[in-house]
């Protein structure tokens, strides 16, 4: 039996609700040559937004490559889930309403792109 990790057992225990997501990122290139490639990163969150589908609205805006477009849907809302969570934390007061705004504005964008009303 595999060991649990935090978000397996706050999952089981139903203290944390919404969409789980394993994040892998592996490094595949260096700045300069004879650096070592970085150790895989794999890690696991929890998110009240499907992310995924977050990626394939902005993909579907036009606005960025598809690249581009999960890299923005998937910080995003991984950094503001953080910030959500840990609402009492003066470390992002100062970025609460530049978020909020910039968020509002993304999704006005991906509804102009996509032809939806706003």
């Amino acid at each position: 039996m595999g060991t649990a990790t935090i978000s397996d057992i706050a999952w089981k225990g139903h203290h944390m609700r919404g969409h789980r997501y394993r994040v892998t990122i592996e490094h595949l290139g260096t700045p300069r040559d004879g650096m070592d490639r970085q150790p895989e990163l794999v890690f696991e969150a929890v998110n009240h937004d499907d992310i995924i589908g977050i990626v394939q609205r902005i993909r579907a805006s036009g606005h960025y490559s598809e690249d581009e477009a999960a890299s923005l849907g998937i910080g995003l809302k991984l950094f503001s889930e953080v910030m959500l969570k840990r609402k009492d934390d003066p470390l992002f007061a100062a970025l609460r309403p530049a978020i909020s705004s910039f968020i509002g504005g993304l999704k006005d964008r991906n509804r102009a792109g996509s032809g939806e009303a706003a």
